[in-house]
């Protein structure tokens, strides 16, 4: 045991989240997300949801500061340029998903600021997804509730 270490966090966890560099992607997916079909880094938190595990995460992974957006959130394919344009003018706006706002709570929580979640059509959020660094799949059932999170520096 080690103290200070959100207990929800593997061993094999711990490794990814410290072998992450600077501008990797770590993907935090709901249930349905075909995470073994497409990563070779693949890490499971069954009984968590998202944000829970982003919290688990958060308290480890700094967010990156150097681009203007380090968090994505997937959307569905049908949103609007309009759509996916307004989602981001704000980031104190509530964003459409329950999981989306909770993940910007978690996000505001951890890093001190408030962290620009970009939305990401689904079909390319998956396109994107494929180069993330490693994949952490949970058990959460409520729609859309896949993010990219892009590690900073400490």
């Amino acid at each position: 045991m080690l103290k200070g270490i959100h207990p929800a966090l593997t061993p094999d966890l711990l490794w990814t989240l410290q072998a992450m560099g600077h501008g990797d992607v770590l993907a935090i997916a709901d249930r349905n997300y075909p995470a073994h079909g497409v990563h070779t880094r693949v890490h499971h938190l069954p009984g968590l949801d998202t944000v829970e595990a982003a919290t688990a995460i958060c308290t480890l992974l700094p967010i990156d500061t150097f681009v203007p957006v380090p968090a994505h959130r997937m959307v569905p394919d049908d949103w609007s340029d309009d759509q996916l344009k307004g989602a981001l003018a704000d980031v104190d706006e509530p964003l459409g998903f329950a999981s989306h706002d909770a993940l910007a709570s978690v996000l505001r929580a951890a890093e001190g600021r408030a962290v620009p979640i970009g939305p990401v059509r689904r079909t390319p959020f998956y396109r994107q997804a494929r180069e993330a660094f490693a994949v952490v799949t949970t058990t959460d059932d409520r729609p859309y509730s896949c993010f990219l999170l892009t590690k900073g520096v400490v």
